[in-house]
Protein backbone atom coordinates (compact mmCIF):
# COMPACT_ATOMS: atom_id res chain seq x y z
CA UNK A 1 0.00 0.00 0.00
CA UNK A 2 1.54 3.64 -1.41
CA UNK A 3 -0.76 5.85 0.88
CA UNK A 4 -0.28 6.27 3.77
CA UNK A 5 -2.85 5.70 6.66
CA UNK A 6 -2.06 8.02 9.28
CA UNK A 7 -1.14 5.29 11.71
CA UNK A 8 1.64 2.20 12.16
CA UNK A 9 5.38 3.46 12.23
CA UNK A 10 6.63 6.39 11.07
CA UNK A 11 10.19 4.48 9.78
CA UNK A 12 10.83 0.83 8.52
CA UNK A 13 14.02 -1.02 8.02
CA UNK A 14 13.53 -4.52 6.67
CA UNK A 15 17.12 -6.31 6.43
CA UNK A 16 18.64 -3.53 4.33
CA UNK A 17 21.82 -3.76 3.10
CA UNK A 18 24.02 -1.65 0.98
CA UNK A 19 27.37 -2.34 -0.81
CA UNK A 20 29.83 0.09 -2.37
CA UNK A 21 32.80 -1.03 -4.77
CA UNK A 22 33.29 -3.33 -6.96
CA UNK A 23 34.91 -7.21 -6.40
CA UNK A 24 37.95 -7.41 -3.77
CA UNK A 25 37.31 -3.69 -2.84
CA UNK A 26 33.31 -4.10 -1.62
CA UNK A 27 32.15 -2.39 1.22
CA UNK A 28 28.76 -3.64 2.61
CA UNK A 29 28.62 -0.07 4.58
CA UNK A 30 24.74 -1.11 5.63
CA UNK A 31 24.90 -4.34 6.56
CA UNK A 32 21.15 -6.00 6.99
CA UNK A 33 19.61 -3.22 9.36
CA UNK A 34 16.36 -3.44 10.64
CA UNK A 35 14.74 -0.59 12.73
CA UNK A 36 11.14 0.60 13.73
CA UNK A 37 10.97 4.22 14.21
CA UNK A 38 7.29 4.96 16.34
CA UNK A 39 5.45 8.44 15.39
CA UNK A 40 5.96 10.49 17.79
CA UNK A 41 9.42 9.16 18.63
CA UNK A 42 12.74 11.51 18.82
CA UNK A 43 15.33 8.93 18.00
CA UNK A 44 19.33 9.46 17.73
CA UNK A 45 21.46 7.58 15.32
CA UNK A 46 25.20 6.95 16.53
CA UNK A 47 27.88 5.59 15.06
CA UNK A 48 31.46 6.31 14.47
CA UNK A 49 32.76 7.95 11.10
CA UNK A 50 32.43 5.18 8.24
CA UNK A 51 29.94 2.97 10.58
CA UNK A 52 27.26 3.43 8.26
CA UNK A 53 25.14 6.24 9.36
CA UNK A 54 25.45 8.59 6.38
CA UNK A 55 24.37 5.86 4.36
CA UNK A 56 21.57 4.85 6.22
CA UNK A 57 19.92 8.80 6.19
CA UNK A 58 20.88 8.49 2.70
CA UNK A 59 18.41 5.16 1.67
CA UNK A 60 15.75 6.43 4.45
CA UNK A 61 15.53 9.90 2.09
CA UNK A 62 15.61 7.68 -0.86
CA UNK A 63 19.01 8.98 -1.98
CA UNK A 64 19.97 5.43 -2.41
CA UNK A 65 18.08 2.18 -2.86
CA UNK A 66 19.15 -0.66 -0.81
CA UNK A 67 20.55 -3.37 -2.79
CA UNK A 68 18.56 -6.18 -0.64
CA UNK A 69 15.68 -5.68 2.15
CA UNK A 70 13.38 -2.21 2.31
CA UNK A 71 12.81 1.20 3.57
CA UNK A 72 9.49 2.69 4.08
CA UNK A 73 8.43 5.30 5.11
CA UNK A 74 5.10 6.69 6.68
CA UNK A 75 3.69 3.79 4.97
CA UNK A 76 5.08 4.79 1.50
CA UNK A 77 8.06 4.25 -0.23
CA UNK A 78 10.98 7.29 0.85
CA UNK A 79 10.64 8.68 -2.29
CA UNK A 80 7.07 9.07 -2.61
CA UNK A 81 6.79 10.49 1.18
CA UNK A 82 9.83 13.06 0.24
CA UNK A 83 7.69 14.57 -2.79
CA UNK A 84 4.68 14.45 -0.46
CA UNK A 85 6.09 16.93 1.66
CA UNK A 86 5.46 14.25 4.65
CA UNK A 87 9.11 14.28 5.40
CA UNK A 88 11.85 17.11 5.63
CA UNK A 89 15.94 17.07 5.83
CA UNK A 90 18.26 18.77 7.41
CA UNK A 91 21.88 17.72 5.48
CA UNK A 92 25.05 18.34 6.46
CA UNK A 93 26.18 19.98 3.16
CA UNK A 94 24.52 23.49 2.10
CA UNK A 95 25.51 27.23 1.19
CA UNK A 96 23.79 29.86 1.77
CA UNK A 97 21.77 31.53 -0.99
CA UNK A 98 22.97 35.43 -1.89
CA UNK A 99 20.59 38.15 -2.30
CA UNK A 100 17.28 36.10 -1.06
CA UNK A 101 15.43 37.11 2.39
CA UNK A 102 14.75 34.31 4.61
CA UNK A 103 10.98 34.80 4.14
CA UNK A 104 11.63 34.71 0.21
CA UNK A 105 13.63 31.22 0.71
CA UNK A 106 10.91 29.64 3.14
CA UNK A 107 7.80 31.13 0.78
CA UNK A 108 9.53 29.50 -2.18
CA UNK A 109 9.91 25.89 -0.32
CA UNK A 110 6.83 25.80 0.83
CA UNK A 111 4.95 26.09 -2.71
CA UNK A 112 6.92 23.34 -3.86
CA UNK A 113 4.77 21.34 -1.74
CA UNK A 114 1.69 20.22 -1.85
CA UNK A 115 0.38 20.97 1.89
CA UNK A 116 3.11 23.22 3.08
CA UNK A 117 2.81 24.65 6.54
CA UNK A 118 1.97 28.13 6.54
CA UNK A 119 5.34 30.50 6.17
CA UNK A 120 5.16 32.53 9.34
CA UNK A 121 4.06 29.28 11.22
CA UNK A 122 7.28 27.67 9.79
CA UNK A 123 9.32 30.87 10.68
CA UNK A 124 8.11 30.94 14.45
CA UNK A 125 8.59 27.41 14.98
CA UNK A 126 12.37 27.34 13.69
CA UNK A 127 13.24 30.64 15.60
CA UNK A 128 14.13 32.88 12.65
CA UNK A 129 10.98 35.29 12.91
CA UNK A 130 12.66 37.93 13.71
CA UNK A 131 15.13 38.47 10.85
CA UNK A 132 12.76 36.57 8.48
CA UNK A 133 13.80 39.92 6.33
CA UNK A 134 17.25 39.88 6.26
CA UNK A 135 19.11 38.39 3.31
CA UNK A 136 20.64 34.27 4.25
CA UNK A 137 24.18 35.16 3.17
CA UNK A 138 24.52 37.63 6.02
CA UNK A 139 23.46 35.72 8.80
CA UNK A 140 25.51 33.79 11.52
CA UNK A 141 26.29 30.38 11.42
CA UNK A 142 23.87 29.83 14.59
CA UNK A 143 20.84 31.90 12.71
CA UNK A 144 21.69 30.11 9.24
CA UNK A 145 21.39 26.36 10.42
CA UNK A 146 18.42 27.77 11.87
CA UNK A 147 16.82 28.80 8.39
CA UNK A 148 18.21 25.27 7.13
CA UNK A 149 15.78 23.84 9.59
CA UNK A 150 13.06 26.27 8.33
CA UNK A 151 13.47 24.85 4.93
CA UNK A 152 12.97 21.44 6.46
CA UNK A 153 10.12 22.19 8.21
CA UNK A 154 8.63 24.06 5.10
CA UNK A 155 6.21 20.81 3.48
CA UNK A 156 4.52 20.76 6.90
CA UNK A 157 6.34 17.18 7.48
CA UNK A 158 5.65 14.75 9.74
CA UNK A 159 9.31 13.03 9.90
CA UNK A 160 11.90 15.17 10.22
CA UNK A 161 15.94 13.73 9.61
CA UNK A 162 18.27 16.08 10.93
CA UNK A 163 22.03 15.05 10.33
CA UNK A 164 24.64 16.52 12.25
CA UNK A 165 22.47 19.61 12.80
CA UNK A 166 24.73 21.15 15.29
CA UNK A 167 28.11 20.68 13.75
CA UNK A 168 30.25 23.93 13.73
CA UNK A 169 27.60 25.51 16.31
CA UNK A 170 28.49 27.39 19.48
CA UNK A 171 26.61 25.94 22.90
CA UNK A 172 24.65 28.95 23.13
CA UNK A 173 23.62 28.29 19.02
CA UNK A 174 23.02 24.37 19.85
CA UNK A 175 21.05 25.21 22.81
CA UNK A 176 18.71 27.41 20.86
CA UNK A 177 18.47 25.00 18.10
CA UNK A 178 17.17 21.95 20.65
CA UNK A 179 14.62 24.20 21.83
CA UNK A 180 13.42 24.63 18.42
CA UNK A 181 13.28 21.19 17.67
CA UNK A 182 11.72 19.89 20.42
CA UNK A 183 8.78 22.59 20.09
CA UNK A 184 8.46 20.47 16.44
CA UNK A 185 8.65 17.27 18.42
CA UNK A 186 5.94 18.35 20.84
CA UNK A 187 3.43 18.51 18.41
CA UNK A 188 3.34 14.18 17.68
CA UNK A 189 6.15 14.54 14.87
CA UNK A 190 8.78 11.93 14.61
CA UNK A 191 12.53 12.85 14.62
CA UNK A 192 15.37 11.11 13.97
CA UNK A 193 19.09 12.47 14.08
CA UNK A 194 22.65 11.89 14.04
CA UNK A 195 25.06 13.21 16.18
CA UNK A 196 28.29 13.44 17.31
CA UNK A 197 27.56 15.53 20.59
CA UNK A 198 26.63 12.33 22.81
CA UNK A 199 25.21 14.66 25.22
CA UNK A 200 22.73 16.14 22.69
CA UNK A 201 21.76 12.68 22.13
CA UNK A 202 21.09 11.72 25.71
CA UNK A 203 19.86 15.12 26.58
CA UNK A 204 17.07 15.11 23.42
CA UNK A 205 16.12 11.17 22.29
CA UNK A 206 13.58 9.26 23.77
CA UNK A 207 15.72 6.13 22.11
CA UNK A 208 19.55 5.66 20.91
CA UNK A 209 20.44 3.50 18.50
CA UNK A 210 23.89 2.84 17.94
CA UNK A 211 25.43 1.99 14.28
CA UNK A 212 28.47 0.44 14.02
CA UNK A 213 30.50 -1.86 11.15
CA UNK A 214 26.80 -1.66 9.03
CA UNK A 215 24.97 -3.18 12.14
CA UNK A 216 22.88 -2.09 15.01
CA UNK A 217 24.54 -3.12 18.24
CA UNK A 218 22.65 -1.14 20.67
CA UNK A 219 18.62 0.50 20.50
CA UNK A 220 17.67 1.58 23.60
CA UNK A 221 16.88 4.79 26.23
CA UNK A 222 19.80 6.99 27.24
CA UNK A 223 19.63 5.24 30.44
CA UNK A 224 19.94 1.35 29.09
CA UNK A 225 22.57 1.75 27.09
CA UNK A 226 24.64 3.42 29.94
CA UNK A 227 23.44 0.39 31.92
CA UNK A 228 25.11 -2.09 29.20
CA UNK A 229 28.77 -0.41 29.61
CA UNK A 230 28.60 -1.95 33.42
CA UNK A 231 26.59 0.32 35.05
CA UNK A 232 28.92 2.47 37.03
CA UNK A 233 33.01 2.89 36.71
CA UNK A 234 34.96 2.24 39.74
CA UNK A 235 38.76 4.12 39.51
CA UNK A 236 41.76 4.12 41.76
CA UNK A 237 45.22 4.67 41.58
CA UNK A 238 47.24 1.45 41.12
CA UNK A 239 50.66 3.06 42.99
CA UNK A 240 52.72 0.23 41.46
CA UNK A 241 50.44 -2.44 42.32
CA UNK A 242 49.22 -5.57 40.41
CA UNK A 243 46.72 -5.62 37.36
CA UNK A 244 46.19 -9.43 37.30
CA UNK A 245 42.93 -10.33 38.55
CA UNK A 246 40.90 -6.94 38.71
CA UNK A 247 38.51 -8.61 35.83
CA UNK A 248 37.58 -11.04 38.92
CA UNK A 249 36.51 -8.81 41.30
CA UNK A 250 32.72 -8.86 41.89
CA UNK A 251 30.77 -7.29 39.35
CA UNK A 252 33.74 -5.98 37.13
CA UNK A 253 32.68 -6.36 33.47
CA UNK A 254 35.83 -5.11 31.88
CA UNK A 255 38.65 -3.17 33.20
CA UNK A 256 40.94 -0.42 31.34
CA UNK A 257 44.68 0.67 32.46
CA UNK A 258 45.26 4.35 32.49
CA UNK A 259 48.97 5.48 33.09
CA UNK A 260 48.83 4.16 37.11
CA UNK A 261 45.15 4.39 37.79
CA UNK A 262 42.15 1.78 37.06
CA UNK A 263 38.86 1.89 35.44
CA UNK A 264 36.60 -0.84 36.53
CA UNK A 265 33.07 -1.00 34.93
CA UNK A 266 31.04 -2.77 37.24
CA UNK A 267 27.85 -4.25 37.59
CA UNK A 268 27.55 -3.62 41.20
CA UNK A 269 29.98 -1.29 42.49
CA UNK A 270 29.35 -1.57 46.15
CA UNK A 271 30.41 -5.17 45.71
CA UNK A 272 33.77 -4.44 43.61
CA UNK A 273 34.76 -1.03 46.25
CA UNK A 274 34.17 -3.95 49.44
CA UNK A 275 36.46 -6.21 48.11
CA UNK A 276 38.94 -4.03 46.94
CA UNK A 277 39.06 -2.33 50.31
CA UNK A 278 39.41 -5.84 51.50
CA UNK A 279 42.39 -6.16 49.23
CA UNK A 280 43.83 -2.88 50.86
CA UNK A 281 43.56 -0.71 47.28
CA UNK A 282 41.29 2.10 47.61
CA UNK A 283 43.92 4.82 46.98
CA UNK A 284 42.29 7.54 45.90
CA UNK A 285 39.04 5.97 44.94
CA UNK A 286 36.20 7.38 43.12
CA UNK A 287 33.39 5.59 41.94
CA UNK A 288 31.08 7.67 38.96
CA UNK A 289 27.91 6.68 37.21
CA UNK A 290 28.58 5.31 33.55
CA UNK A 291 28.12 7.46 30.66
CA UNK A 292 27.33 7.50 27.51
CA UNK A 293 30.91 8.05 25.93
CA UNK A 294 31.52 4.92 27.87
CA UNK A 295 28.55 2.81 26.69
CA UNK A 296 29.48 4.02 22.86
CA UNK A 297 33.02 3.59 23.46
CA UNK A 298 32.41 0.01 24.80
CA UNK A 299 30.06 -0.96 21.97
CA UNK A 300 32.17 0.73 18.82
CA UNK A 301 35.59 -0.67 20.44
CA UNK A 302 38.03 -1.32 17.16
CA UNK A 303 38.38 -5.40 17.06
CA UNK A 304 40.91 -7.16 16.00
CA UNK A 305 38.99 -9.77 13.48
CA UNK A 306 39.18 -8.79 9.96
CA UNK A 307 36.22 -11.08 9.16
CA UNK A 308 33.54 -9.18 6.93
CA UNK A 309 30.68 -11.51 9.11
CA UNK A 310 31.91 -10.73 12.46
CA UNK A 311 29.17 -10.68 14.64
CA UNK A 312 28.09 -6.99 16.55
CA UNK A 313 28.42 -6.95 20.07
Amino acid sequence: MDETTGNGPAVVFTGAVKTFGRAERTVRAVDGIDLTVERGETVALLGRNGAGKSTTISMLLGLNEPDSGSVRLLGRTPEQAVRAGRVGAMLQDGRPIPRVTVRELIAFVASTYPDPMPVPESLALAGVSEYADRRIDKLSGGQTQRVRFAVALAGNPELIVLDEPTAALDVEARRVFWDSMRAYARRGNTVLFSTHYLEEADENADRIVVIDHGRIVADGSGDRIKKSAGGNQVSFDLAGGPTDGLELLPGVAAVEIRGDRALLRTEDSDATVVELARLGRVRNLLVSRATLEDAFLSLTAPTTTTDPERESV
